[in-house]
């Protein structure tokens, strides 16, 4: 297999096999290239800057590790992905350590129907909410149980598609699609409690 000179142009797919074939200059391109999208996802789940750095050295380390066994069946970033989301939420676990979040859904099922709610997520979070009330979705996003914040930062925030994140998360679509729900149904009343707070006190609300 030939070795490009510069492998900032070099699709990801070949660099997978030349990194399968123990070129460590092409899996260090791939780190590159997803360094800050793994680090932003990991934060997203953990909320700690310094876990988040840990965990995205762990799930490097991990992909570095097992290289050799990635099957092009599935693209290199969806696997990276998958990798980048265990270990955050393995150290997301070592860290609560029986915490139970007081924002638990009633109902444990994924297959319970969701409740029938217009879709507000039709352009991306950052183009959606200004400064003040993307801070309170950053808190709500914060207080979500594990399993509904994870499906929500991987299609909300890095607007995976219900597939990828269902790949990742190894559930059916239907279970990602219901876990999303209810952590919009979960965060669209945080907001609206926030705002009809603020209303009735005349300025910010904070509960």
């Amino acid at each position: 297999m030939s070795h490009p000179s510069d492998y900032k142009d070099t699709p990801d797919e070949a660099l997978v096999r030349l990194a399968q074939d123990d070129d460590s200059r092409a899996f260090d391109e791939l780190a590159r290239r997803y360094q800050d999208r793994v680090y932003r996802l990991s934060y997203k789940i953990l909320r700690h800057e310094d876990d988040a750095a840990e965990s995205l050295q762990d799930a490097f380390l991990s992909a570095y590790r097992g290289i050799k066994k990635f099957k092009v069946e599935s693209t290199f970033s969806t696997w990276l992905y998958r990798i980048a989301t265990n270990a955050a939420l393995m150290k997301y676990r070592k860290r609560r350590d029986g915490h139970v979040s007081l924002e638990q859904s009633q109902s444990g099922s994924d297959d319970t129907e969701a409740l029938q709610l217009p879709d507000w997520t039709t352009q991306p979070l950052n183009e959606l909410l200004d400064a003040e009330t993307r801070e309170v979705m950053e808190e709500g996003i914060a207080k979500l149980p594990e399993e509904l914040r994870t499906v929500f930062v991987l299609r909300d925030v890095e607007e995976l598609s219900n597939a990828e994140a269902a790949e990742i998360l190894e559930l059916t679509i239907a279970a990602v699609k219901s876990r999303l729900h209810r952590a919009r149904i979960l965060l669209r009343d945080r907001l609206n409690r926030y705002f009809s707070g603020k209303l009735k006190r005349g300025g910010p609300a904070r509960e």
